[in-house]
């Protein structure tokens, strides 16, 4: 791409009008040079319209626009302004604010802008160049407009005059070249040049001043620059012929360096310069000043004295925005002869600058599990000092899992160099210290406050490996057994705890047929009544997952117990209570104290307390013959039997537990005090013809009934009557015994442990039993052991405990209709 200038040149009355394009140099602006490690060249010419294009980026760096847009490309300069900008839509370089090389770079050559490209996701970084050519916009101008020199007419052929310097703020050929002097009748115009290369001009007499002929005489001063088209600027002169003057100031040296430190003080003195007239009197006083092309800055900052030469600091000088003054130095003397001078100040850096620390991007927050070596931030920190004073070291606060490292100059990266845990440090505030190497050393502290984000890596954990817990038998379905607590290192949802229970057989039933779990609070719920008989505990699992992305679980088992109630009667097992046949115990008149009659056996199917079982006689009579065990149900003499004493008695036991509250059962001992058999008999006589009353009543009620009603009727009522009958006595003895631990039972047949005579080893006994209750018959011999009377309506069996257990048993299995004929080993009567 090309740069098209047009100029016009008007000189000696006719105009030329010249249009060209510019050289390679300026077409270049275009023209990309990629360097190593990301970084791009352009080259444009100074003073381009906004929008115009530098280069693009896209191509030049290998990268395309969606990766600008996804990095969310943008430009990072350490100046303030931003010449350049960057079209993210395009991936191309746009002038984005007029760029005036002079007020940028002023002499320095060449001309550069340097900025950062930056990228994110992954963080990337481009430098790039660009340079700023020099185009002639600026022509060569003075100080001031004009001047008036007086010289003395005796003045030397030769004498020196120096003029005001030309400035052009361009650079290499656009810059000033050259000077002319016109008219040059009397002077000619000699070009110097300094030590450091620039030029100044000196007006020289070459034909003797004539006061008389002429006082005054008009120069102008024209300067040149080298650029096409060509620029110039003038300077009037105005000579004035003085008289008799011919000698002018003479400085000692033509030149002074002189070097500073910028934090001298102010009104210090910084050299002193001295000129010397060979003229005596008015023509030889000298006084000292500036010379105007000293510029106004260095005015500003330094004064000489017009009579001593001295030259002093009036302001604090600025190692960072001057490196060096150059001021010219006047002396002039009476007559109006000068001679110049130059004075070079270097300024020595001293450290007071600390160094500046800038955010260019920082990630926050970032995951737990984030790689070592992961970019946290990205920092630009520079120091305006230079040499030691402007090297920088960057640390950060100790015991942190980051480190910072210098990528370019200037750019430096936060990273991660250790894995992070979230649950030991949810945030960090990472100090960054920059200290430079001064003597002594300033630095600057910058907190970056770094928040790390939740990943889903502890698994819920419960406050104990198993639990246990307890639930009263009898409970209401619905009821809070328990409730299971446990705790996640996460947040957020990665700590939103559920709870669930495992379907784990129990008792061959799924467990979720006994338990609930809630979900939100962890609390077992019953969803049955629960039977202490029937289970007595289980276990269970419940499950704690959490809500991260895979969840993570753990388990942890409970363990239910089932306490009891006290829900159960106490059950008699002996004596059995019959409705067919009145059982006694018979106790002999010479029975001695302490005699055992029987013995009542009761369980109770609950546990614990509510299975201890006390026993008691209810409402003994004032001369009570007989008292039971409280713990053991014995049914013992309690004084010796008198002939007061009746033969028939009947004792009532009360068997209670120990529940809260209590729960009793009551059974009836018929007691025959009494030697022989035919006592017996006649005692129980009565209950004979009472029981016969009672069964023919009954037999002219149900024939009445039968009478009413219809004879099918009758038969299913009698049938029905007999199974409940018979169901109940089972359930009685049978069923009740079936939940409960098989209790031993022992009937009353004990042996004389204590030598009282009154327990016996054996019972002897024949029954004979027909279906005619009339016509059984019980032969017996009673040697002196303790016997049991059975009497039916019309006969008498007498069995010992044992036999009238086992008797019992057997019966179950014959019906009313069957004979049986019972013999147990022994002697008959």
């Amino acid at each position: 791409m090309g740069f098209l200038c047009s100029l016009d040149i008007r000189k000696s009355g006719f105009s030329v009008r010249v249009s060209t394009w510019l050289t390679k140099l300026l077409v270049g602006f275009a023209i990309v040079m990629a360097l190593a490690h990301g970084q791009v060249r352009y080259s444009i010419p100074e003073e381009m319209n906004k929008g115009s294009v530098v280069g693009n980026i896209v191509q030049d760096l290998g990268l395309d626009v969606k990766r600008l847009k996804s990095g969310r490309a943008r430009i990072f300069t350490e100046d303030s302004r931003e010449y350049i900008g960057l079209n993210v839509d395009k991936g191309t370089l746009i002038v984005r604010e007029r760029i005036d090389r002079e007020e940028l770079c002023a002499q320095v050559s060449p001309c550069s802008i340097h900025f950062q490209i930056i990228l994110e996701n992954p963080v990337e970084l481009h430098r790039i160049d660009v340079e700023i050519l020099d185009i002639n916009d600026n022509a060569p101008a003075f100080e001031r407009k004009e001047v008036n020199i007086e010289i003395t007419e005796n003045a030397a052929i030769g004498s020196r005059f120096y003029l005001d310097s030309a400035h052009d703020p361009d650079v290499g050929l656009n810059t000033l070249q050259k000077y002319t002097l016109n008219p040059t009748e009397y002077f000619t115009l000699k070009e110097l040049s300094r030590s450091d290369g620039t030029k100044y001009v000196a007006m020289i007499l070459k034909t003797p001043l004539d006061r008389e002929q002429e006082e005054e005489h008009k120069l102008i001063l024209t300067a040149f620059d080298g650029g096409s088209p060509q620029k110039s600027g003038t300077f009037k002169i105005t000579v004035t012929v003085l008289d008799a003057n011919d000698n002018s100031p003479v400085f000692s040296q033509p030149i002074y360096r002189v070097s500073l430190s910028e934090n001298i003080p102010k009104n210090s003195l910084v050299v002193t310069v001295s000129a010397t007239d060979k003229d005596k009197g008015s023509n030889g006083e000298i006084t000292y000043s500036f010379s105007q092309s000293s510029g106004k800055e260095a005015m500003e900052i330094f004064n000489i004295n017009s009579d001593t030469g001295e030259i002093t600091v009036k302001d604090i000088l600025d190692f960072e925005k001057s490196k060096q003054y150059e001021l010219n130095v006047e002396s002039i003397d009476e007559g109006g002869l000068t001679d110049t001078s130059k004075i070079l100040i270097e300024i020595i850096d001293v450290n007071d600058n600390s160094p500046v620390i800038s955010v260019i991007s920082f990630s926050n927050p970032i995951p737990e599990d984030s790689a070592t070596e992961t970019v946290i931030a990205i920092l630009n920190i520079k120091d305006l000092d230079s040499g030691k004073n402007g090297q920088i070291k960057c640390t950060v606060n100790s015991n942190l899992p980051f480190t910072i490292k210098s990528t370019s100059s200037n750019i430096y990266n936060l990273v991660t160099d250790r894995i992070l845990d979230r649950e030991m440090f949810s945030e960090y505030n990472i100090t960054i210290t920059a200290t430079d190497e001064g003597s002594p050393s300033l630095s600057t502290n910058k907190t970056l406050r770094l928040k790390i984000s939740d990943v889903n890596d502890n698994a819920p954990v419960f406050q104990r490996h198993s639990y246990t817990a307890y639930v009263m038998e009898n409970n209401s379905p619905g009821v809070s057994i328990f409730a299971v607590t446990a705790t996640d290192r996460d947040s957020g949802n990665n700590a939103r705890i559920s709870y669930f229970l495992e379907d784990l057989p129990v008792n061959g039933v799924s467990a979720s047929s006994y338990i609930s779990v809630n979900a939100e609070s962890g609390e077992i719920l019953a969803i049955r009544s629960f039977d202490f008989e029937q289970t007595k505990e289980f276990n269970i699992r419940v499950k704690a997952q959490d809500g991260g992305n895979p969840p993570l679980s753990s388990n942890v088992s409970v363990k239910i117990i089932i306490q009891d109630q006290n829900d159960n009667a106490p059950q008699i097992l002996y004596p059995v209570q019959t409705g067919g046949s009145v059982v006694a115990e018979m106790v002999p008149r010479s029975a001695d104290v302490g005699y055992l009659v029987t013995k009542v056996v009761a369980v109770d199917v609950d546990s614990g307390q509510n299975a201890w079982l006390s026993y008691k006689l209810h409402k003994p009579t004032d001369r009570a013959l007989f008292e039971v065990g409280l713990q053991n149900g014995e049914i013992r003499t309690v004084r010796q039997v008198t002939d007061k004493d009746v033969v028939k008695q009947k004792l009532t036991v009360v068997v209670e537990d120990n529940g809260q509250p209590s729960r009793s059962a009551t059974v009836n001992v018929n007691v025959v005090v009494a030697d022989t058999f035919p006592e017996v008999l006649s005692e129980f006589t009565d209950f004979t013809h009472d029981k016969q009353y009672n069964d023919n009543l009954t037999f002219y009620l149900v024939l009445a009934l039968a009478v009413v009603s219809f004879l099918f009727i009758v038969s299913i009522i009698a049938i029905l009557s007999v199974k409940c009958y018979r169901w109940r006595c089972e359930r009685m003895f049978y069923k009740s015994g079936a939940n409960l631990p098989v209790i031993p039972y022992y009937p009353p047949l004990y042996a004389d442990v204590g030598g009282t005579g009154t327990l016996q080893h054996m019972y002897n006994y024949e029954a004979y039993r027909t279906t005619d209750s009339r016509k059984s018959d019980l032969k017996y011999s009673r040697p002196p052991t303790e016997s049991i009377i059975s009497l039916e309506n019309s006969g008498t069996q007498t069995l010992t405990c044992a036999q009238r257990l086992k008797a019992y048993d057997e019966s179950d299995q014959v019906r009313p209709t069957t004979s049986n004929n019972y013999t147990q080993h022994g002697h008959s009567f």
